[in-house]
């Protein structure tokens, strides 16, 4: 705990000195999900909190978006390239297959809701009420772990009952209206 400043660094409680050539105050940081973007789909705005992830990088029900939100235990970047190869799967899959657009799609209702990330940090806590939510199993669980995640996004079937792939002109049935193309503001 710091006591005070002093003239070259400051000196905390227990008396010992610490030298420092520049001290920064960082409290009361505010997090914004994706930077503040708003998603709309078929011009709804759909709140973060309302979805879940989907393998801690897609939202339930709104299509053709990934985001990456790396590791917090290990290089971030780990994360990042492995979400960056499987959005280029999804794509290729589009093409493949003549799909228009790709979707997760939460419909167990034997997942229960958990917090997005599992920090303790205020920061984190602050912001947990407007981040989507993450579920309690797979494929709505956000694992800090690179080999099953390694697993997940380079070896695991596209199509893997959640994950939906709709073609132009595919029935409403098949497109509910919360599952058409995103627009991001």
């Amino acid at each position: 705990h710091i006591e005070t400043f002093t003239e070259t660094g400051l000196r905390l409680k227990s008396g010992q000195e610490l030298e420092a050539d520049v001290v920064v105050s960082a409290t009361g940081l505010q997090l914004l999900f994706a930077g503040g973007m708003e998603l709309v789909v078929d011009g709804k705005k759909i709140e973060p909190n309302e979805t879940y992830t989907y393998k801690g990088t897609m939202f339930s029900g709104v299509p053709n978006l990934a985001l990456a939100f790396g590791y917090t235990n290990a290089s971030w970047t780990l994360k990042a390239d492995l979400i960056a190869d499987y959005v280029c799967r999804l794509l290729k899959h589009l093409d493949d297959t003549g799909a228009r657009y790709f979707v997760p799609v939460f419909d167990d209702p034997t997942v229960q809701p958990e917090p997005f990330v599992d920090f303790s940090s205020g920061y984190v806590q602050r912001a947990l009420h407007f981040l989507p939510k993450q579920g309690s199993k797979l494929p709505w669980k956000l694992y800090q772990n690179y080999l099953l995640d390694l697993m997940l996004f380079r070896y695991a079937k596209l199509d893997d009952g959640v994950m939906r792939f709709v073609k132009t002109g595919a029935s409403k049935s098949a497109a509910p209206e919360r599952m058409r193309p995103v627009a991001v503001r």
